[in-house]
């Protein structure tokens, strides 16, 4: 497997080179905590390193270029990950490829990031953390039906400009997929929500730490309340993306 780094053209190229698709899904190590010595930001990475890719993919004569997004894209929004996913988006629109975006939700399977943590919390702590009043609005994508998803916009003749908003079929709080995933692995724990300005000031010491697993603008992140909706994406794809209880017991639940 070719190694391709962020805003890399060499390895880009190598990895770009007589491809039809490209297909860029791009995001740093420990996201959403940036950590600006290593590169490792929304604007390096995400922003300027899609800029490259689209660049290098239009040089080698790429002919479409599929790029997974984010929601609240394409809406000129203040924060740094969105403004890094406008220029993206900027780069792709303007590249002269055939191109196909789309805009995902919280995408969770087997090995992610954040998901994980909350099962595992629910496995092994007495009462499960949560940031802010657990109100804040997720739509969960199954990682499986999300690349059903980008595999048919490789293919689709009909894909040449598309840009959809993805998400699961349902609107969950993140109290209600705690508790979802409590309802899956058996296991019932209370919540203990955390306001976020004390959040913020509680995880500044974690910045010393080699890989801290949250950061005052992570917290900001995390509790952004941000609405899609991912009906337009259902009708083009015409399958039926999995309720978060579905997905989950996909890969947690060891059939008997």
């Amino acid at each position: 497997m070719l190694q391709v780094f962020a805003g890399d053209a060499l390895s880009l190229a190598r990895a770009m080179t007589r491809a039809d698709v490209v297909v860029h899904a791009i995001q740093f190590p420990n996201a959403p905590v940036e950590d600006p010595s290593k590169g490792r930001t929304y604007m390096e990475v995400d922003g300027r390193g899609t800029e490259v890719a689209a660049a290098v993919a239009r040089k080698l004569g790429v002919r479409r270029f599929v790029y997974l997004s984010g929601a609240g894209a394409g809406r000129s929004l203040p924060q740094r990950w969105f403004k890094a996913k406008d220029l993206a988006e900027k780069a792709v629109r303007e590249s002269g490829m055939e191109y196909a975006m789309l805009r995902p939700s919280w995408v969770y399977g087997p090995g992610d990031h954040s998901m994980s943590r909350f099962v595992s919390f629910c496995r092994r702590l007495p009462v499960i953390p949560v940031i802010g009043d657990g109100r804040t609005p997720v739509y969960p994508a199954y990682v499986k039906d999300v690349a059903r998803a980008v595999a048919d916009l490789v293919r689709r003749e009909d894909a040449r400009a598309s840009v959809l908003e993805l998400g699961g079929p349902e609107r969950l709080t993140m109290d209600q997929v705690i508790r979802t995933i409590q309802q899956v692995i058996g296991k019932r724990r209370p919540l203990l929500h955390h306001p976020p300005k004390l959040m913020k000031v509680l995880v500044l010491p974690m910045a010393l730490l080699p890989r801290p697993i949250l950061s005052p603008d992570a917290v900001d992140f995390i509790t952004y309340p941000l609405e899609i909706d991912p009906r337009p994406a259902f009708d083009y794809f015409g399958f039926q993306f999995r309720k978060l209880a579905d997905g989950l017991r996909d890969y947690l639940v060891v059939p008997s």
